[in-house]
């Protein structure tokens, strides 16, 4: 079914509001001073471990954590300043705790196996999204109402991380309520691309992908509800993963899941090495771990698998950069050449309405008949709800405490009303029903994670909906795994998401081990 002549008016006349909005926003912002400086190069070689690896040294007393905790505060200190990546840290209380892992190893009487059993992560250093509870630290989301709240319990993910002996060194920033695709709000402000100042970092774990492909980070956490973990660690060159829901806790984070939005949130690992995402998921997903297959050896030559190169043609979204197209297709053929695979490129023609089945999707209500708490209640916490209108009118005379993005989604939840259309949810059990066929338990499928490499800074508001490449895969609920493809012709990152049916989290995360050896994986920013 073609979209109908309303629709089509619709997607013109959002384009051309959206680009007034745009040439407004520019118009108003104060001007930003040149980003033109470059990251400086890494030059620690413990910043060029992966955590895994800094684990073993630091369990066998080759090297201090105290050494590596602080290995990592000198690279924030010496790169938040250009990147504004981490908005609050914890420095001396890591370094304190980072001493304290030195002498539990010195002590420890039954040797590193022992340790490694019982805290695989002793010593290692950890960034936290802000949006989840991290005890003592700010929660607030970059809502200025928020101001002063801080987390008084680490959300379960942390928790166990923490008991798994990782060390927090602070939380990172986030889009206003964490939804939008550029990491920025008027408590903490913006957020810049390593790789490039005067572009995104992607959202709404921009402040997460930004630090860690910075090297001012090794893991790192964030969670998931249309790309959230994908876009930043797509725009930032490193790998992410977004687990089948229902495996890691969303508790404790800000906003909280209403009406179905729990089925579609993920919460998972980010990070520069490939070998850390199965420690890191096997830790977050606590006894929950065991409804994956994370320990089973995966043979990548027996895999079936799928490549798509675009969504078929959305209205909504943009055309795929030719550079991406051409990456995804040298992944087909190292893994036709490298592991004698047949590559097999499919059509799935329900994807080109992703956006349409996303924003559907995300306003069910629950099977309780109750419905996503409005959007601009969330902006209003804790008093009265916010009025969209008027705060469109005192941003224009630069008096909203919230930002565009923000009063923006407020005013789209305005248009939806009544049922849902019908076509939409028949849509999306087509497509689910297809991809669950096409998968199976031994199936993993290639798909674009965006249409462009990182844009400069404000170009989302010209092309909002271009999450739908992610979006779409938090609402069929499956495990996808964000991996590097080397960079651009412009030094920027490019990408692929690696898609495989539900639970079977273990394969995409097999193959982000052979594309890390195969394409370089994440590259210092500092050095391009």
């Amino acid at each position: 079914m073609a979209l109908t002549r309303l629709e089509v008016v619709r997607a013109w006349l959002h384009r051309a509001l959206m680009g007034f909005f745009y040439g407004l926003f520019v118009l108003l912002s104060s001007r930003r001073p040149s980003a033109s400086r470059k990251l400086p190069p890494v030059t620690n070689p413990l910043l060029t471990l992966s955590a895994t690896q800094l684990a073993h040294k630091i369990r066998r007393r080759e090297v201090s954590s105290v050494d590596v905790v602080q290995a990592y505060i000198d690279r924030i200190q010496e790169v938040n300043p250009l990147i504004n990546a981490m908005v609050k840290d914890r420095f001396d209380a890591a370094l304190q705790e980072a001493g304290e892992a030195d002498k539990l190893i010195v002590e420890e009487t039954g040797g590193e196996k022992v340790l490694e059993d019982r805290l695989p992560l002793l010593g290692v250093p950890l960034s936290v999204k802000e949006a989840f509870a991290l005890q003592g630290m700010p929660h607030t989301s970059g809502l200025l109402s928020r101001r002063g709240v801080l987390a008084a319990e680490d959300a379960p993910p942390v928790a166990l991380l923490k008991r798994a002996g990782a060390i927090p060194l602070g939380v990172t920033n986030t889009s206003e309520l964490c939804m939008w695709s550029e990491s920025n709000n008027y408590l903490y402000g913006i957020t810049n691309n390593p790789y490039d100042l005067e572009r995104i970092p992607g959202g709404s774990s921009g402040g997460e992908g930004s630090l860690l492909g910075a090297a001012g980070a090794v893991i790192g956490i964030g969670s998931d509800i249309g790309g959230s973990i994908r876009m930043p660690c797509f725009f930032n060159g490193i790998f992410g993963h977004k687990t089948t829901p229902g495996v890691v806790s969303n508790d404790t984070q800000y906003p909280p899941c209403t009406g179905r939005q729990e089925e579609y949130n993920s919460t998972g690992p980010m990070c520069r090495y490939a070998e850390d995402l199965v420690p890191m998921l096997k830790i977050m997903a606590g006894p929950n771990a065991q409804m994956l297959s994370l320990s089973t050896d995966v043979d990548l030559k027996k895999l079936r698998v799928f490549t798509i190169p675009h969504d078929g043609g959305s209205v909504f979204v943009s055309p795929i950069n030719k550079q991406l197209i051409q990456i995804q297709r040298k992944v087909v053929e190292r893994l036709e050449a490298d592991l004698g695979l047949k590559v097999q490129e499919v059509r799935l023609p329900g994807l080109k309405h992703s956006f349409r089945i996303w924003d559907t999707y995300m306003g069910l209500p629950d099977e309780e008949g109750k419905r996503p708490q409005p959007f601009a209640e969330l902006m209003g916490e804790p008093g009265q709800p916010a009025r969209p209108l008027w705060e469109l009118l005192k941003w224009m005379m630069g008096k909203s405490v919230h930002t565009l993005p923000a009063i923006g989604l407020a005013l789209l939840q305005m248009t939806h009303a009544g049922k849902p259309p019908s076509f939409l949810l028949q849509q999306k059990e087509q497509l689910q029903a297809e991809v669950e066929a096409l998968l199976g338990t031994d199936g993993v499928l290639l798909y674009p994670t965006h249409p462009n490499v990182a844009p400069k800074h404000h170009h989302p508001l010209l092309r909002p909906f271009d999450f739908a490449y992610t979006g779409i895969m938090n609402i069929l609920g499956l495990p996808v795994t964000q991996c590097p493809l080397g960079l651009s012709e412009e030094g920027l990152p490019m990408g692929v998401q690696v898609v495989a049916g539900k639970l079977q989290d273990h394969l995409p995360l097999a193959m982000a081990l052979f594309l890390e050896k195969t394409f370089g994986g994440w590259r210092d920013p500092g050095a391009n």
